[in-house]
């Protein structure tokens, strides 16, 4: 049987198969639950990053007065060691691979909407800022929803879940269109 995740051998890499990273989230869930009594997600932690640019707004005690971060200060706690984690993980797994590299405009963006990166970098920001409200409004995002409330069986997470993935759908539809050659 073939492996369709296999890259080339002339490459050196191997990515991983969808059923061993599947299966070690899962692991990583048991152990996040048994361990810091709390499930994977990343929101609550960006959100606690979120508190420090405000500070120069607003001042010290108007963050601990604030309602969004009141019950959430920032703080080391789990989901800002995991986040840290993530990022270094990510990091470091991409640089022993040899697969660190920097990306600023990937060519399908630059064929449909052009070359400018002041367009490319407001769009990314704009559309990471309407995705962090909606998982701060959700509740959670995709990991702390799809994976931590799939794994609970939380009906939230399911339907979470099922509009996230039609909303990217219609949202990659809109933006990039359909190929005849890229259905099968």
């Amino acid at each position: 049987m073939e492996n369709r995740n296999a890259q080339p051998a002339a490459t050196g890499r191997m990515d991983w198969t969808p059923y061993l990273a599947g299966a070690g989230i899962g692991v990583l869930s048991w152990v996040a639950f048994a361990v810091a009594h709390d499930p994977l997600g990343v929101t609550t932690a960006y959100s606690r990053f979120a508190s420090l640019f405000a500070l120069p707004f607003m001042g010290h005690a108007g963050v601990a007065a604030n309602s969004y971060w009141k019950p959430m200060p920032l703080s080391l706690d789990y989901s800002v060691v995991f986040l840290i984690g993530l990022m270094l993980g990510s990091f470091t797994s991409a640089l022993l691979k040899g697969t660190l590299h920097v990306e600023l405009m990937h060519n399908i963006w630059r064929e449909r909407f052009g070359g400018s990166l002041v367009k490319r970098f407001a769009v990314a920001f704009f559309g990471g800022a309407i995705l962090m409200y909606g998982a701060r409004l959700a509740g959670g995002c995709t990991s702390g929803h799809a994976i931590s409330g799939g794994l609970q069986l939380a009906l939230s997470s399911w339907v979470f879940l099922l509009v996230i993935f039609a909303s990217g759908i219609v949202s990659s539809a809109f933006l990039f269109g359909t190929r005849k050659g890229d259905r099968q």
